[in-house]
C-alpha cells in the first residue's frame, strides 16, 4: 500500500472518531504518526478539504459540518435548507434591470432587448457562504416584485404569491472552477470546484418563469434525487 493510501486510511479512521468542529492534529504531528513526509499529509488534507470533510479555521483544520444536501426539485433553496435543520439566508449582490440577450430572449421567450430583472445573491446556510445565484425574470410579468419583494427572503415564495405556479424545470449540472470575482463572493479560492447549475422553469401553461445560473461550493453542497423505473 502506498504512503498516500496509508495516510488517507489513517485520516479516515481519525475523522470517524471526531465530531463537527473538533480540531484535526497539525500536519507535523500527523506526519510523525504515519511516518511520512508533511507533503504527503498536506495532499491528503487538501483532498479532504475539497470533499468537504474538513475546513480551515484560522491557522488550523477542523472537522466540517455535513454538506447541505439539496433535492433536485421545484422547491426553493430555503425549503431545502430548512429540511436539514439549517438556517437559510441571502446577501444581495445585484438587483437590476437589463436588456435581454439572445440567450435570455430564447430562454424566456421574449424579444431581444426587452427588459429583464436580474437578481444576484449569495446563499447562506447557518451564516456560511455556500452558493451564488443569478436569477433572470421577464420584467413585464414580474415588475411588481420591485415594490414587494425582500431580497433576503425566498424568491419562489414571492413568485407563488403573485399567483404563478411552478410546473416543470430543466436543469443542467456540471463542475467548473469559479472566477476570481465568484471566489471572492464565496470566500474561497479559484481552485475550489463548484457545482454549476443552470435551470429554466415553466408554469402550468408552459410559459417561462425564470432562467437561473447558480454556483454551489463543492465542499459544502451536494444534490440528491430519487429515481424510479417507469417501465
Amino acid at each position: 500500500m502506498s504512503k498516500a493510501h496509508v495516510v488517507r486510511n489513517g485520516l479516515d479512521e481519525l475523522l470517524a472518531g471526531l465530531t463537527e468542529g473538533d480540531p484535526v492534529p497539525p500536519e507535523r504531528d500527523l506526519a510523525v504518526r504515519f511516518g511520512v513526509a508533511r507533503d504527503t499529509v498536506r495532499q491528503a488534507l487538501h483532498e479532504l478539504l475539497l470533499e468537504g470533510r474538513v475546513q480551515r479555521r484560522g491557522r488550523g483544520t477542523v472537522v466540517a459540518k455535513p454538506k447541505l444536501t439539496q433535492p433536485l426539485s421545484l422547491r426553493s433553496y430555503t425549503e431545502g435548507a430548512e429540511r436539514m435543520g439549517r438556517k437559510p439566508g441571502r446577501i444581495l449582490v445585484t438587483w437590476e434591470e437589463i436588456e435581454a440577450t439572445v440567450d435570455l430572449s430564447a430562454g424566456l421567450e421574449i424579444e431581444v432587448g426587452e427588459p429583464v430583472m436580474h437578481l444576484e445573491r449569495v446563499l447562506l446556510a447557518d451564516n456560511e457562504r455556500i452558493g451564488l445565484e443569478s436569477t433572470y425574470l421577464p420584467m413585464p410579468r414580474f415588475a411588481g416584485l420591485y415594490d414587494t419583494f425582500d431580497p433576503e427572503t425566498s424568491l419562489y415564495a414571492a413568485i407563488r404569491a403573485t399567483g404563478v405556479r411552478f410546473a416543470s424545470a430543466t436543469e443542467f449540472i456540471e463542475t467548473i472552477l469559479p472566477t476570481p470575482r465568484e471566489a471572492g463572493l464565496l470566500l474561497t479560492t479559484t481552485a475550489m470546484p463548484m457545482l454549476h447549475l443552470r435551470r429554466r422553469s415553466l408554469d402550468a401553461d408552459g410559459r417561462p418563469i425564470e432562467m437561473v445560473r447558480a454556483l454551489y461550493r463543492g465542499d459544502r453542497v451536494a444534490f440528491q434525487t430519487t429515481l424510479a423505473d417507469t417501465e
